[in-house]
């Protein structure tokens, strides 16, 4: 038996990952219930209306979670590397690890996993997140982590994101980063608005509302591509090095705002060259229907036709008819 039970002294244990993103679970379960309870409703609908409706149920829905959920996720720029690193100050102990770097809109998420994962008599398992949101401080988060002794490739890495470090690119993220954050939450609510109008039947103006959601979530690319383009210091562990590059949600954003534009120029080219076929789209054709009753000619030996249906003529069509006594 070994000192201190063979691990380091003043160390805490490996923090325990959680398995998944509580705030992306609730999110996606939230609009995969209102998907549910729609499709539900499905089968009351008639005709070719039934598809289009639920096309239109769909893509909406994925708009909608996709600006809600990108605010939250920690992968839009990533990186990762493996390596043969020294685990801890004031150890000679070298470890060999999978280190990844995950960059999102409020700060960044560094893993360590060890290969195997249980190595020097420790589970080498580790997710630390280190905030530069509005209500947080990242230096303070990185002290934190000084003060309970995390890994060392972990505490390196997070030190290039330091407010002193020379690498200076604090500040290009941080503002990227709330700049991103609001053009998306702008974003989200004229995606709602959008939503409103066209249930509205002002399709018009539902177009121009698409148009300006993906104006916005393109602008926030853009936000953060310029952070992403700023010199980085090298992170070198070895004679390997830790690069990064664009991340899911990145590309995700990407394709939502690009469908958001075709479709606001769908619906706004339809409403000006075949006004007819967008409102067969949104299932607003109700007048033709109407006039198809008026004219469809009716025999009494139909048999589901009566006297009734006859005599029944358009109100256009009525006139006065004077009778004579034979």
């Amino acid at each position: 038996m070994t000192l201190w039970n063979g691990s380091y002294p003043f160390y805490p244990g490996a923090n325990a990952c959680f398995p998944f993103d509580t705030t992306r679970a609730v999110i996606i379960t939230v609009f995969l219930s209102m998907l549910a309870t729609f499709i539900i409703i499905l089968p009351g609908i008639r005709g070719k209306g039934r598809l289009f409706w639920f096309l239109r149920l769909v893509m909406g829905l994925f708009v909608g979670a996709v600006v809600l959920t990108i605010q939250f996720t920690r992968d839009w720029e990533t990186g990762r590397v493996q390596a043969n690193t020294s685990y801890k100050s004031f150890s000679s102990a070298v470890v060999n690890v999978d280190i990844g770097l995950h960059i999102g809109l409020e700060g960044v998420n560094i893993t360590l996993k060890g290969n195997p994962v249980n190595q020097i008599n420790e589970t080498i398992n580790y997710n630390e997140h280190f905030s530069w949101s509005f209500d947080s401080n990242y230096d303070r988060s990185y002290s934190e982590g000084l003060e309970k002794g995390l890994p060392s490739p972990i505490l390196y890495v997070a030190e290039k994101f330091t407010s002193q470090s020379p690498c200076a690119v604090h500040r290009q993220y941080r503002i990227s980063g709330h700049y991103a954050s609001a053009t998306l939450w702008l974003a989200f609510c004229t995606w709602l608005i959008s939503i409103l109008l066209f249930s509205m039947s002002i399709l018009l103006h539902g177009g121009y509302m698409l148009l300006l959601t993906a104006t916005l979530i393109l602008f926030s690319l853009l936000f953060f591509f310029t952070a992403r383009n700023t010199p980085k210091c090298p992170i070198q562990f070895g004679p390997v090095s830790l690069k990064t590059d664009f991340g899911e949600s990145f590309w995700l954003t990407l394709v939502t705002g690009l469908l958001c534009l075709l479709l606001g120029l769908g619906v706004i080219i339809l409403n000006s060259m075949e006004p007819e076929k967008l409102k067969l789209i949104f299932n607003l054709d109700k007048k033709k229907g109407a006039e198809e009753v008026w004219d469809k000619p009716c025999l009494l030996a139909e048999p589901n036709c009566s006297v009734q249906d006859v005599l029944m003529v358009p109100p256009g069509e009525l006139f006065e008819v004077t009778a004579t006594q034979l």
